[in-house]
C-alpha cells in the first residue's frame, strides 16, 4: 500500500515511517521541518520506497500535490506545544484544525478515502470518569491544543459521513521513547545535564499521568487499521497504569545517577490546561488483541538512555 505520513520527520512520524517501510509499504513523507528532524529520516531516505515532500500542512495547494497516488493518510503533523498554547492561540487553530481540513480536502481531491489521525487524551479535559473511556461525556475543554484536536476529530467524522471516508482516530496519552524531543522527560534530562544538583518541578509533583512507549503506539495504530472496520473508529492508546510526576522524577534520577534537590512551583498543575489526572480506559483497543510491551517505568528509563546517548537533540531544537 502507498501511505502518506504528515509530520514524517517527527518523533512518532519517523518511527511509523520506518515501520511501514520495513513492512515493504511505499511511503510519501510530508514535513516542513519546523520541529521535525532530518536526522530521524536517515534510514528512510536510503529506502527506495520512501519519498519526501517538504511542505507545510497549512498550504492546501502543496498538500494536494503531495498526496497524489496516495492510498491511506496518517495525519500526524500538528502543533504539540500544549504548555504555551495561550502564548500563541492562533497556532493550534492553524496547525491543528485548519491543517486537518487541508489534509481532508487534499485527500478528497486525490480520491483517498482512509485516514488515521493522531488526536489526544486532552480532548477529555478534566474527566470525571477515570479511567476515561472513548464514549465519556466531554467536559469543558481546558487547553487550546485539546480543543483544536477535538475540532479536527469533528471534521474527520463529518467527512466520513459526507464523503464516504473511513477514519481511525487515536487519542494518545503522552508518548515516550527513542527520538523523543519534547515533554517532561526531555525537559528534566536537559535541566539535570546543566545542573544535576537542582531540579525545578512545575506543580506539586503529585500530578498523575499515563504514558506509552512509541513502538507500542505504532503497533496499536497499525493493528487497528487492519482489524477495525467501522466508518469512524476511535481508540484510546495508553497503558493500563499511571504514575505520579514524582515517580517519573525518581526513575529519571536513578537512570542518570543523580540526587538533585527538588524545587516545586506549587499547585496541583504545572500550567493552564495541565490536567492533574490523565488515565485512559484502553479496553477497546485491547479487545482487538493489542497490548503494550513496555511499562511506564521501562518507557521512561529507555527514553532517558536515548537522550543521554543522543545529546544532539537538545542542541538541534
Amino acid at each position: 500500500m502507498k501511505f502518506v505520513v504528515t509530520g514524517c520527520a517527527g518523533f512518532i512520524g519517523s518511527t511509523l515511517v520506518d515501520r511501514l517501510l520495513s513492512d515493504r509499504h511505499v511511503v510519501i513523507g510530508v514535513d516542513n521541518f519546523s520541529t521535525g528532524k532530518r536526522r530521524f529520516l536517515e534510514s528512510a531516505s536510503k529506502n527506495a520506497g520512501f519519498s519526501l515532500v517538504n511542505a507545510d500542512v497549512t498550504d492546501a495547494r502543496s498538500l494536494t500535490e503531495a498526496f497524489k497516488d496516495g492510498e491511506f493518510v496518517f495525519h500526524l503533523a500538528a502543533n504539540a506545544d500544549v504548555r504555551f498554547g495561550t502564548h500563541h492561540p492562533h497556532l493550534d487553530l492553524e496547525q491543528n484544525t485548519i491543517a486537518t481540513f487541508n489534509v481532508l480536502e487534499a485527500m478528497r481531491a486525490n480520491g483517498i478515502r482512509r485516514i488515521a489521525f493522531s488526536s489526544t487524551g486532552s480532548v477529555y479535559g478534566e474527566a470525571t470518569s477515570i479511567p476515561t473511556p472513548e464514549n465519556a461525556a466531554f467536559p469543558v475543554q481546558t487547553s487550546l491544543y485539546g480543543a483544536s484536536k477535538l475540532a479536527g476529530e469533528g471534521l474527520i467524522a463529518a467527512y466520513c459521513e459526507g464523503f464516504g471516508f473511513q477514519a481511525h482516530i487515536f487519542r494518545f496519552v503522552s508518548i515516550l521513547g527513542d527520538r523523543y524531543t519534547h515533554g517532561h522527560v526531555y525537559d528534566f534530562v536537559g535541566s539535570l545535564a546543566k545542573d544535576p544538583a537542582r531540579l525545578v518541578v512545575l506543580g506539586d509533583g503529585c500530578q498523575r499521568k499515563s504514558y506509552l512507549a512509541v513502538d507500542d503506539c505504532v503497533d496499536a495504530m497499525l493493528h487497528a487499521i487492519e482489524v477495525a472496520n467501522d466508518k469512524v473508529n476511535i481508540f484510546n492508546l495508553g497503558t493500563d497504569e499511571y504514575c505520579m510526576v514524582n515517580d517519573s522524577i525518581r526513575w529519571i534520577c536513578q537512570t542518570l545517577g543523580v540526587t538533585p534537590e527538588l524545587e516545586y512551583t506549587g499547585g496541583d498543575r504545572g500550567w493552564i490546561g495541565d490536567n492533574p489526572f490523565i488515565y485512559l480506559d484502553t479496553s477497546r483497543i485491547r479487545s482487538l488483541g493489542w497490548k503494550p510491551k513496555l511499562s511506564i517505568e521501562q518507557g521512561v528509563k529507555r527514553t532517558v538512555r536515548y537522550l543521554v546517548s543522543n545529546s544532539w537533540v537538545f542542541q538541534a531544537r
